[in-house]
């Protein structure tokens, strides 16, 4: 079995593509702006999802901050009634190196802060930055542990610093773990009557309050935040790109179609002023080559009389000028308008006949017939003389490529809505440069031919709507596929 050759369509030239400048520009000016407002929607989104938790953030740390000095002032008057009051009446001074004083300062402030999430409670002494008493025993004895804050605490003015770690980042593990403490230094203030404070300053309060599962709340409602932005954003850039993919599609094939309409009304003109330049030479040519060829023919009469064994010089002439006035026939017939006849007919009918035609030259070249026509076929509407001429210039080409014999092969079926036909040599065939230029007139690789029988072919073909396909190798041969609908 002959492997098939890649096919070939009717001659379609494939020149750069000609686009309207005005009209790709809008639609690249138009695709940056989608693009671009995506990308602003979607910083506005990040945006605003840090404006969201920084300001979630300054909420929970003045709610916070405004519990951790309430919690300051009631431990101020918890350890001054509690502790220092019955301290000094039972011991005269206080000195929380006594174990019975720590205990008792210990019982009082625990007793304060139980159920509080509270990380520690620390007492500096007023004298100097130094840590008198801590909940957590390792920070007693430290100095300078208060800062700035503890100055600022011992002047009389609460203050408190938030200090926090982590970020969005460490919901997917790249930066380190979330944490957020909450210090807060105030006062620690001698009571007067009623627990009204007094303007002596006895110490500094320091409260550390952990706010780490708070902060990561915060952190994982910001990623919310930033997620559903990301997929809201992903979803219309999806649909964004969706929209100018189909849009660009279209725009490519309106651009497509423009082209082919060009290059069609541009061969459509050159054909027609050739047409035109051909039909008046043939004209001029007809006339003159009708003389010469009478002229020779009564020569050849008068030369058998006069000079036997002369008259084949005469014949010779009247031999080249048959075929000179075929090849004027066939420029009109190229240069002409071609009217159609349209009738409903028998396409094998048709085929027989070209088969009947070409039976003697398909003899003398040593050729073999194998036919396959579908007796079932359907009745067509066609012009039966424009096709009878487009199937037997096909079938001479065919034979024309097996000087040497070969087989030739005619089949016909119906395929869905359509009756194909195929004309198939196993001659020269041809490459595939060639066969994209077998349509296109005046191209022919034959010493004496004109190049328009296939042109011809193709305009009869492109008149009747029909399909053309055709499939060659080199030296394997050629199949010639016609596509006739049949409504």
């Amino acid at each position: 079995m002959r492997e098939k050759a890649p096919t070939s369509q009717l001659p379609v030239s494939s020149p750069e593509k000609e686009i309207d400048e005005s009209e790709i520009g809008s639609f690249k000016l138009v695709k940056y702006f989608s693009f671009t407002s995506l990308g602003v929607i979607l910083a506005c989104a990040v945006l605003l999802s840090w404006f969201i938790s920084d300001n979630a953030r300054t909420v929970m740390l003045q709610q916070n901050e405004e519990n951790s000095r309430l919690l300051a002032e009631n431990i101020n008057q918890q350890v001054f009634r509690r502790f220092v009051l019955p301290a000094l009446i039972r011991f005269g001074d206080i000195s929380l190196r006594n174990p019975e004083q720590a205990e008792m300062l210990d019982s009082v402030i625990h007793s304060t802060i139980q159920g509080l999430k509270i990380e520690s409670v620390s007492i500096y002494d007023s004298g100097m930055n130094i840590i008198s008493y801590s909940t957590e025993k390792s920070r007693v004895g430290k100095k300078d542990a208060g800062g700035e804050e503890y100055y600022s605490a011992l002047s009389g003015k609460p203050v408190s610093t938030l200090t926090c770690r982590g970020s969005v980042l460490s919901l997917l593990h790249i930066s380190g773990e979330v944490s957020c403490v909450l210090n807060t230094f105030i006062p620690f203030h001698q009571l007067v009557r009623d627990g009204i404070e007094g303007k002596n300053i006895m110490g500094v309060i320091e409260i550390q309050k952990d706010l780490t599962s708070s902060y990561s709340h915060i952190i994982r409602f910001q990623g919310r935040i930033i997620s559903v932005s990301l997929f809201l954003m992903g979803g219309l850039f999806l649909v964004l790109r969706s929209i100018v993919s189909r849009a660009g599609d279209k725009l490519e094939k309106r651009a497509e179609e423009r082209q082919k309409l060009k290059e069609k009304l541009d061969r459509a003109e050159r054909l027609a002023h050739l047409g035109t330049m051909i039909a008046i030479v043939s004209h001029e040519l007809k006339s003159p080559l009708g003389i010469v060829h009478s002229t020779a023919e009564i020569l050849e009469k008068r030369m058998k009389k006069i000079a036997p064994g002369s008259e084949e010089l005469a014949a010779i002439v009247v031999k080249e000028t048959e075929r000179l006035n075929n090849i004027v026939l066939e420029f009109l017939d190229f240069a002409r308008p071609q009217n159609m006849r349209i009738e409903s007919g028998d396409l094998n009918i048709t085929l027989r006949k070209v088969l009947a035609f070409i039976q003697p030259e398909l003899k003398k070249q040593g050729i073999s017939l194998i036919t396959n026509l579908d007796p079932a076929l359907p009745l067509l509407r066609f012009d039966m003389d424009m096709m009878y001429r487009a199937v037997l210039n096909i079938t001479v080409n065919a034979v024309q490529s097996m000087p040497g014999g070969g087989d030739l092969m005619v089949a016909s079926w119906r395929e869905g809505d359509n009756v194909e036909l195929s004309v198939a040599d196993t001659g020269e065939g041809m490459s595939e440069e060639v066969r994209n230029k077998i349509f296109q007139p005046f191209y022919t690789k034959k010493r004496k031919g004109t190049g328009l029988g296939l042109a011809i072919v193709g305009g009869i073909l492109e008149k009747h709507g029909a399909g053309f396909r055709v499939e060659s190798k080199e030296g394997e041969g050629t199949t010639f596929v016609i596509s006739l609908s049949i409504n």
